[in-house]
């Protein structure tokens, strides 16, 4: 028996009419196509899970669907953690282009669950990775990042905060080394204006550890260390609205955060 794939099938109705997502099922049934999951990802789409035996299948409903009016296929293809999301939580994360410096992924307050979902099932993962998050103060960078590591079931720890006092970390313990269940979160602003050189020691060793960091304000500590932009696997931006800017002269502050 042919082992059964999954593929992602999004599009963009250019024109709504009566019987559109009955012509589309149509055709997924004609070819044996099973429709695993349907949901609407955003205004005007349409994304579904897809399940077949047969790849052929697949390359043949991309060519049938250039038949069916009123249609734009934005994606066909084997889903990623992005697509999977978007079908729970009924809307799509926006991201620059995939040939941007680093991948930058935009959410806004309405979007925490989604957030919450996207960065925990990335700290699930082994092994090292480094996100960015970027944001206005109070806009729930850090809260969220902790929700994140919960849902993951990793215990985080802060290498510099102020969510609740000012944190800033000079070593830590055996136990908070453990790299197979912990989140290291730092703060840009709190260790390269507050920290001291034993803090940035730390810093530097957390790193190079084999777990996942997360690192808050990336703008502001890759000005002032000797860290790159190659550092990051991905950067988070959070915002109240998706038009609202993020600047930096308020930022200078860190008890502001």
């Amino acid at each position: 028996m042919a082992e059964v794939g999954e593929w992602y099938f999004e599009y963009h109705i250019q024109k709504d009419r009566f019987g559109l997502l009955g012509d589309i099922a149509s055709v997924l049934g004609m070819l044996s196509i099973n429709i695993v999951t349907l949901s609407g990802v955003q205004d005007r789409r349409r994304g579904f899970l897809l399940q077949s035996d047969d790849p052929a299948r697949i390359e043949t409903l991309k060519t049938m669907l250039t038949q069916v009016d009123n249609i734009t296929v934005t994606a066909l293809r084997k889903p990623r953690l992005i697509d999977r999301l978007a079908l729970k939580h009924g809307r799509l994360i926006e991201r620059e282009a995939d040939d941007a410096p680093y991948k930058t992924y935009r959410f806004t307050r309405d979007d925490l669950g989604l957030l919450v979902d996207f960065v925990g099932e990335h700290l699930k993962r082994s092994g090292n990775q480094v996100m960015g998050i970027r944001g206005m103060p109070r806009v729930g960078k850090t809260e969220s990042m902790v929700a994140a590591s919960v849902y993951a079931g990793k215990r985080w720890t802060f290498i510099s905060s102020t969510l609740l006092k000012q944190t800033l970390r000079t070593d830590l313990t055996e136990d908070e080394l453990s790299t197979d269940d912990h989140v290291y979160i730092i703060d840009g602003i709190v260790s390269t204006m507050r920290g001291n050189e034993d803090h940035m020691r730390l810093v530097r060793r957390i790193l190079r550890l084999p777990a996942p960091k997360i690192i808050e304000h990336p703008d502001l500590f890759v000005q002032r260390t000797e860290f790159t932009w190659g550092l990051f696997d991905r950067v988070i931006e959070l915002r109240n609205a998706m038009d609202e800017e993020i600047t930096y002269h308020a930022l200078e502050n860190p008890f502001m955060e």
